[in-house]
């Protein structure tokens, strides 16, 4: 079997001298041209403490690869810091960074035509981007993650990034100082890694090592960690043996993968992105996955793990009792996931976690099945007047399971945020953030800075808030997001005005604006479809290419 068989189109072919002239400029030489090549696509970049470390990381591959007698060859991609960019325009471009990384990583791989490729990431979108590109491409291939970031500490209390947000809704409410709040600021985040907490980063992490792509412990083994850097130290072994034996992402990327993936977001409490994320990961994977599908699953597994943002412990806290194999352990236990998966080991899930420790005795990171969070899923997928094709809604049960009140609407994020710092906000209210989905946004920003703001103001059980735009996964409260049709294709959240009366039911699955059909039709034609905030660039593309949130705002339509 030919083990280089992309590669060799360009250093065994006697017609390609060029290719091979400039292969030897970069150090090769015949015995390498011989060999696979393994292209490292690495997102590390000095500007956030997600990414910082990870060319450090790509370095440690690329000797491990080399190590394996296989030709590696680094290059970086994009990355967007969501932490940075959340509630400013850069946010916009956040969600399309995306689709970016996958085109990117395709490219080079495409073009270079390398047999393997290893991804490297850290923030939210790198991990979705780099295995969309994985199943695109479809050759053998890991994701390697740059692991979470130790927890900051202020007065004998953790810290992460979520909590500098939430700081700054508890000073304008006035129940900090200005000093306490920089004191929380500078001591939030202490070094490189993602976020802490079961945001998305996290979960996108542990979805990814759950549906197969990366090695066990890879999700949850943090940052500063030694065992992240002799985690890199054996992926030249793995990567070797799926080359050797042609496994493919699509080989384990099924739909019984998605759903195992699907079902440990709930087990953790993960974020609502992964909604959209694997949405588009099934795409590229071309396997039949809907919105829908993700409350069949909920509704049929148990929310275990008291992790932040709606619980106590962070990441790190996770890996020291055990870490997500150990999750999985208990999950294929008792029957919730199917152990049968392959996965880049080379062996099954059932087989990876054999032998691996089962979470600690006395824990309390994760419930037992018969004391658990809340007893299904706290992914919710909402339908109604508002959300004819759907929106999501993170349910934990701690926010209760309805709520209706008055529309407080709002015309973008930074109107809502105003508002909110002014006051305009009350018990009781509905707050609507419309134009903020993937067209009106454009780029379906996340609205983690009006929910903490609304949770630091002591109102995240006295609200509940609704928008075409997008939650991070620190969000929590009483939330529903990816509101499809969004406002500005004139979907009905449009044609919310303040005072209507909003039913949220979490138990039916539903939200509805209590306004009779014949008061819609007439606002409907009295509304005036918004100018786009874009008339060119690379956000007037993606609105012009993006599919809507129900269908996980993908662009290769």
């Amino acid at each position: 079997m030919e083990f280089n068989k992309f590669s060799k189109n360009v250093t065994q072919d006697a017609s390609q001298p060029a290719a091979q002239a400039m292969l030897h400029a970069i150090g090769l030489d015949e015995d390498d041209f011989k060999k696979p090549f393994v292209g490292i696509a690495s997102t590390g970049y000095e500007g956030n403490p997600c990414n910082m470390h990870l060319n450090e990381l790509a370095t440690s591959i690329k000797n491990s690869v080399s190590k394996a007698e296989l030709v590696a060859l680094i290059f970086n991609t994009i990355g967007v810091s969501d932490g940075i960019s959340m509630g400013t325009s850069g946010m916009r471009y956040s969600l399309p960074s995306r689709d970016l990384i996958a085109d990117s990583m395709e490219t080079v791989v495409s073009a270079m035509s390398y047999d393997a490729m290893i991804a490297v990431v850290g923030c939210d979108k790198n991990m979705p981007g780099s295995v969309m590109a994985m199943l695109r491409l479809n050759r053998p291939s890991i994701m390697v993650y740059g692991g979470t970031i130790a927890p900051g500490c202020l007065n004998g209390k953790k810290l992460d990034v979520v909590s500098a947000f939430e700081a700054w809704g508890e000073k304008v409410s006035g129940k900090i100082s200005e000093n306490q709040f920089k004191q929380v600021i500078k001591n939030a985040c202490p070094g490189p890694g993602a976020c802490g907490g079961m945001y998305t980063a996290n979960t996108m992490a542990s979805a990814i090592e759950v549906l197969g792509l990366s090695l066990p412990y890879n999700s949850s083994n943090p940052a500063i960690d030694p065992k992240k850097i002799n985690e890199c130290k054996e992926i030249g072994h793995y990567i070797k043996n799926l080359i050797q034996k042609d496994i493919k992402p699509r080989d384990i990327v099924t739909k019984e993968s998605l759903n195992n993936a699907i079902k440990l977001i709930n087990v953790l409490g993960g974020s609502t992105n992964a909604v959209l994320h694997l949405l588009a990961i099934a795409k590229a994977a071309e396997i039949d996955l809907r919105i829908n599908d993700f409350q069949k699953i909920s509704d049929s597994t148990p929310f275990l793990a008291d992790l932040k943002p709606s619980g106590k412990f962070l990441m790190e806290d996770l890996h020291n009792v055990g870490g997500v194999p150990a999750v999985v352990k208990l999950l294929i236990e008792n029957g919730v996931i199917n152990g049968d998966c392959l996965t880049v080991t080379g062996k099954t899930l059932k087989e990876n976690v054999k032998n691996l420790p089962s979470l600690s005795p006395n824990q309390k990171v994760i419930r037992s099945f018969t004391n658990p969070i809340k007893r299904s899923g706290h992914i919710r997928i909402l339908h109604g007047n508002i959300a004819a094709q759907g929106s999501v809604a993170k349910i934990t049960g701690k926010e209760g399971l309805f709520f209706e009140g008055p529309a407080k609407v709002f015309n973008s994020e930074f109107e809502a945020n105003e508002g909110i710092k002014n006051g305009f906000v009350k018990k009781g209210d509905v707050v609507v953030i419309r134009y903020e989905g993937p067209k009106g946004g454009p780029g379906m920003p996340e609205m983690l800075k009006p929910t903490s703001a609304i949770i630091g103001a002591g109102l995240g059980k006295e609200v509940a808030l609704i928008t075409d735009g997008r939650f991070s996964g620190g969000t929590h409260g009483f939330v529903v997001g990816h509101v499809s049709p969004e406002a500005q294709i004139g979907g009905v959240i449009a044609l919310i005005e303040d005072g209507d009366l909003i039913t949220i039911d979490a138990k039916l699955n539903e939200i509805n604006l209590n306004v009779p059909n014949s008061e819609l039709l007439i606002r409907r034609k009295k509304w005036i479809k918004p100018v786009s905030k874009v008339k060119s660039g690379i956000l007037n593309k993606y609105l012009n290419s993006v599919s809507s949130a129900s269908e996980g705002c993908v662009t290769d339509l």
